[in-house]
């Protein structure tokens, strides 16, 4: 009994010592090993301190290199602004019923049937941008002067591109006023600023009515009209401002003009921003309302024959400051007709509506025609169809 009791008692302490000795490796082995994690992690802080670091030291750079360029921006070099430059790219193209500059209004709103679509670049304004737009009933609109003949120069070398510091205005009849207290699109910088109605808005386009811009007229941007801040009452203007010295006595048609627009009707509804013959026929009436010849044609309105250039029609050079100026930009088409008042020519939406003007100021309308050779500056048109069950 005395030998067992001392066989158990040196087997206890021999097993309590074997445990002893494995726990006391283990922890050994445990506390390396995490002294070896407590390293790494210490290696990947250090290394995560270093590209918060970086980061932040990059993040403050930026900072410091906007404020350095806002600081710039917003305090020009006055003895050198061309250093300052602000690049701006449309975000949308007019598609207008005025194919050329010719017949084009002078001024927005003066002619309410004159319809455009504005068609924003889908890479550049997504369709989102213009929810809320429909609830306006107006809007301006900011665009380029694209058919200025002195575009390229003014861009590349505007120390060298001068414009004409007077202009001659239309009202004035030949008058010349500083530029600055005209809306002459020859400009030192040729922005336009305009408003229109807003008749519908469809995905990433706008319908216009009374509209004053030209087919394919680059958009800068699209701005809501306030009428609780944009309109001044009592604003004051010149009194040649007011002068309607423009306006036409009366506007008729011939007998058989409305056959030969139903004739034409059938080529040109497919790409048209009108209804029917008879809507398009009430816009040519609105357009010739206004004495839409250049300066230079009504001071020689009943001259023998003249015409330049090749045959096409005259632009839209409300304050051009010279016949050769106008002559430059565009080109001009006038014939004598029978009566012996002179034949002008206006094309609307490719289609070219003859008419002339007698000696009291009345406007008569002769003909219209189909035009193959006015430039097609869009693929594809929107035409009326896809506006009309939108119209307001």
């Amino acid at each position: 009994m005395g030998g067992d009791s001392k066989y158990f008692t040196a087997a206890t302490i021999t097993l309590a010592l074997a445990v002893a000795i494995s726990a006391s490796t283990t922890l050994y082995i445990w506390k390396r090993k995490a002294k070896g994690l407590e390293s790494k992690v210490q290696e990947l802080q250090k290394s995560i301190n270093s590209s918060l670091a970086k980061c932040n030291a990059e993040r403050q750079g930026r900072i410091r290199a906007q404020q350095a360029l806002r600081k710039a921006l917003a305090h020009p070099d006055a003895s050198n602004l061309e250093l300052s430059a602000y690049p701006m790219a449309p975000i949308g193209i007019i598609q207008s019923c005025f194919s050329t500059r010719n017949g084009t209004p002078r001024q927005p709103l003066l002619v309410p049937l004159a319809r455009a679509c504005l068609v924003f670049d889908p890479t550049r304004v997504p369709p989102a941008s213009l929810e809320g737009l429909e609830e306006y009933s107006h809007c301006w609109i900011i665009y380029v002067f694209h058919l200025n003949t002195n575009l390229e120069k003014l861009w590349k070398q505007p120390s060298k591109s001068k414009f004409k510091a007077k202009v001659k205005v239309p009202k004035l009849k030949g008058g010349r006023m500083g530029v600055f207290a005209t809306r002459s699109p020859h400009r030192p910088c040729p922005i336009g600023l305009t408003v229109a109605k807003v008749e519908a808005v469809h995905e990433n386009m706008i319908l216009f009515s009374g509209v004053d811009l030209v087919d394919g007229t680059p958009v800068l941007d699209v701005k809501p009209y306030l009428p609780y801040c944009d309109s001044i009452e009592g604003a004051k203007v010149p009194k040649w401002v007011t002068e309607d010295n423009l306006l036409a006595a009366s506007v008729s048609f011939s007998e058989g003009f409305p056959d030969s627009l139903a004739e034409c009707w059938v080529k040109t509804e497919k790409k048209s921003l009108y209804a029917s013959p008879e809507e398009f026929q009430s816009l040519i009436k609105q357009v010739l309302s206004w004495d839409i010849r250049s300066l230079s044609q009504r001071n020689r309105p009943h001259d023998s024959h003249i015409q330049t250039g090749d045959g096409k029609a005259l632009g839209n050079t409300s304050d051009s400051d010279s016949y050769q100026a106008e002559e430059a930009s565009t080109h001009i088409s006038e014939q004598a007709s029978s009566s012996g008042d002179i034949i002008y020519h206006l094309n609307l939406e490719g289609l070219d509506v003859s008419y002339r003007i007698d000696c009291n100021g009345n406007v008569i309308v002769e003909s219209v025609a189909n035009l193959s050779d006015i430039p097609n500056n869009h693929q594809k048109r929107s035409n009326y169809s896809v506006w009309s069950d939108k119209f307001r």
